[in-house]
């Protein structure tokens, strides 16, 4: 019997959000009138800027910035269609071609956001007698594709390889096609996948491998091309995709495998099909960005000086950083007031950094999020560095025994950390 009860209840009980609000607490849509990348500018206030992901600093780039005017100049603001049909440009096909050698791969495919790639690759692969195996730690559009995927979901412990082996003997004769799906740099923890591991698993119980390189790209690899090349075994993955959210400054995602795979996937993804394509500047953008990561190392370089820099002096302060060996190098704090608390107080002091809590980190193990660029100065960095030691003071994080110890044990017991390095 129905309840008949108001649609929009939920919404009026919904009160999480307004109480950090009335605190002074909220850090989410922070309005920010100013940018050069590095720096921000919030209400007024120069900040620096270690919440994003811009890890090779070209969002300001006069030659990025110049390929994305020119674009508009030639194919107007946007393409006002699905690729499909009306919006197919040849800098659409031209990128595709570019990454998929990027990358290693016979064939890619450009989505119009990168949730958009995880969402519809999965949805249209995976049928209802198949299964995924996924890492519990997976961004949340692996998740949304797990979802929308008609087949089963077997999630397993982050980067766990044992446990991995145990949900694959007890379910992998269950199902025809299986796939492991796993981010390659996992977004919140820094934590680079156990990519030989995940192939040597695959081939034994016949599975084939997706790797989300959004976090991976222009961070990891000679040239930043990735997970599979940061181990020499980009060709034992099947599925590589991507974003252009982070190191391509830009907007939009990629999926890259072989030729058919690719042409399936072309013709049966809802996502791809039914949305509008990459706007002409956001696609002439990803272009220029690959021109560069292919002919000037020095940004990668760059990226991961500062990244090495800012990792050794936050563990010497006493900062768990999940021992992190990307630029996205993650504070626990344990609390959630207190990761709200902390990140306001260094809003006030002029740093931009973001808390993140359940569902995107395990209850009871927020943490500041902070990540480099290769844009960043040493001016930039140590002023970062000076005001989260003091912060980390003021709210007990540092200098505290037995917050040490207790944040240990958190990172072990939640984030497969065996131990603190």
């Amino acid at each position: 019997m129905s309840t008949n009860q108001d649609l929009f209840s939920k919404c009026y009980r919904f009160e999480d959000a307004k109480k950090l609000q009335a605190m002074g607490l909220y850090p989410y849509f922070r309005q920010i009138t100013g940018s050069t990348g590095n720096n921000v500018v919030t209400n007024g206030k120069r900040q620096v800027m270690i919440g994003s992901n811009n890890y090779l600093g070209l969002t300001h780039d006069p030659r990025v910035m110049e390929a994305a005017k020119a674009a508009v100049d030639k194919y107007g603001t946007g393409c006002t269609g699905s690729r499909f049909l009306n919006g197919n440009l040849d800098i659409h096909e031209e990128l595709e071609s570019r990454l998929a050698k990027f990358v290693g791969k016979e064939a890619s495919l450009c989505f119009s956001t990168g949730f958009f790639v995880n969402q519809g690759t999965l949805g249209a692969l995976i049928g209802r007698s198949d299964v995924i195996y996924s890492d519990r730690e997976n961004h949340a559009s692996i998740v949304e594709g797990t979802q929308v995927a008609l087949g089963d979901t077997v999630r397993f412990r982050h980067n766990d390889m044992e446990d991995l082996e145990r949900a694959l003997k007890n379910s992998r004769g269950k199902y025809d096609g299986a796939m492991i799906v796993a981010d390659g740099v996992f977004s919140m923890s820094g934590d680079i996948l156990n990519l030989p591991a995940i192939v040597d698993l695959a081939k034994k119980y016949n599975c084939k491998v997706y790797v989300d390189d959004a976090h991976s790209l222009g961070v990891l690899g000679e040239r930043g091309e990735g997970t599979g090349h940061h181990f020499g075994m980009h060709k034992e993955i099947d599925l590589v995709m991507g974003t252009f959210s982070k190191s391509f400054a830009s907007i939009g995602g990629f999926i890259a495998g072989s030729a058919d795979v690719v042409h399936y996937i072309k013709h049966k993804a809802r996502p791809f099909i039914f949305s509008a394509a990459m706007s002409p500047s956001a696609t002439a953008t990803a272009l220029k960005c690959l021109d560069i990561m292919e002919t000037e190392p020095e940004h990668l370089k760059l990226l991961r000086k500062n990244a090495a820099y800012m990792s050794k002096a936050l563990r010497e302060m006493g900062f768990n950083t999940l021992n992190s060996k990307t630029p996205i190098i993650p504070l626990l704090i344990g609390d959630d007031g207190a990761a709200f608390a902390i990140a306001q107080q260094l809003c006030e002091e002029g740093v931009f950094v973001t808390p993140v809590v359940r569902p995107a980190v395990p209850e009871g193990c927020a943490l500041l999020r902070t990540s480099y660029m290769a844009s960043h100065t040493s001016e930039d960095l140590n002023y970062a560095l000076d005001h989260l030691e003091k912060v980390g003071k003021k709210f007990g994080i540092l200098g505290n025994p037995e917050s040490t110890e207790r944040l240990n044990r958190l990172a072990v017991e939640n984030f497969g950390v065996h131990s603190i390095a």
